[in-house]
């Protein structure tokens, strides 16, 4: 096959915007400008403002699934609210928490029922912290029982359980992502990967690392980061080197959605978005 034919064969890369940098719009409002920026998903993160799923009826998620139709935006469900459950404590209960686990599982299945509705192939998860004086065996074994729980509901509604390692979580590294996958072994369950999120565990070159991960990312997230610091940052303000990340991902045949992720900044929301898919797509146009 020549390099040509090579290249159109390639599946082409397609970028999202996580509807957690867009907190002080509403939704309907947000996707309307994600779309118009030329973005081709968007990852919908759940919260108090953004389609709660312990308030939103059901009439209310077709009526999305209408609009996300008419502005040809694929989607993937988003679950790290920050306050959504526990209006005192970030992303508390979490699998991990003893006393609020069951609460997680329970806004889980409702996210997975959403995604179901929504064509959505994907939803996001993270384990939550380890709690003071918390045992990491227990902890380990609350995860599991939880993510094989959430997993069958996954299974049964056609979704798959996308689990995100993040900085001071207790699944905060690819290594962990895995030991926490044998343990579950249930095919719903793939990987999140956040780009940033890795180069704030050490990894210099991502790139290899998604390499090596093929099929097992189900969904991903991408920002900037800057001295490994655990602060996302729009593209081009911090260390990252895309060129090879994109290639990687153009290489293992990666067809899910990339995912802008910059919570920080719904202050500039449409400014931000604008300029990070302009930013990727110079990338990919000088590669």
């Amino acid at each position: 096959m020549s390099t040509a034919d090579k290249e159109s064969h390639e599946v082409p890369l397609r970028f999202g915007y996580n509807t957690n940098g867009f907190a002080h719009h509403a939704l309907e409002d947000a996707l309307r400008i994600i779309a118009d920026l030329g973005y081709e998903g968007v990852a919908l993160a759940l919260d108090v403002h953004h389609l709660n799923p312990f308030t939103t009826a059901q009439s209310e998620i077709r009526s999305l699934k209408r609009l996300l139709n008419r502005l040809r935006l694929d989607v993937v469900i988003e679950t790290g609210a920050r306050y959504l459950l526990d209006p005192l404590h970030k992303h508390e209960p979490s699998f991990v928490n003893a006393s609020g686990n069951r609460k997680r599982m329970e806004f889980t299945k409702r996210a997975i029922d959403i995604a179901q509705s929504l064509g959505a192939p994907v939803v996001t998860v993270h384990s939550g912290t380890l709690p003071p004086g918390e045992s990491p065996d227990a902890a380990q074994k609350r995860l599991v029982s939880g993510l094989k729980t959430v997993c069958e509901h996954a299974l049964a509604q056609g979704v798959t359980v996308g689990l995100e390692p993040e900085p001071d979580m207790f699944v905060q590294t690819v290594a962990d992502y895995r030991r926490v996958r044998d343990e579950v072994a249930h095919p719903a369950l793939k990987l999140t990967l956040d780009v940033g999120h890795l180069v704030c565990a050490g990894h210099d070159t991502p790139g290899e690392i998604i390499a090596h991960l093929g099929g097992e990312i189900a969904n991903a997230h991408i920002e900037d980061i800057k001295n490994r610091e655990h602060h996302h940052l729009p593209p081009g303000e911090g260390d990252i080197d895309f060129g090879p990340i994109l290639a990687a991902f153009r290489a293992i045949g990666y067809a899910g959605l990339i995912n802008v992720e910059l919570s920080r900044n719904s202050h500039n929301a449409p400014v931000v978005a604008r300029e990070a898919i302009k930013y990727f797509r110079s990338i990919i146009q000088d590669s």
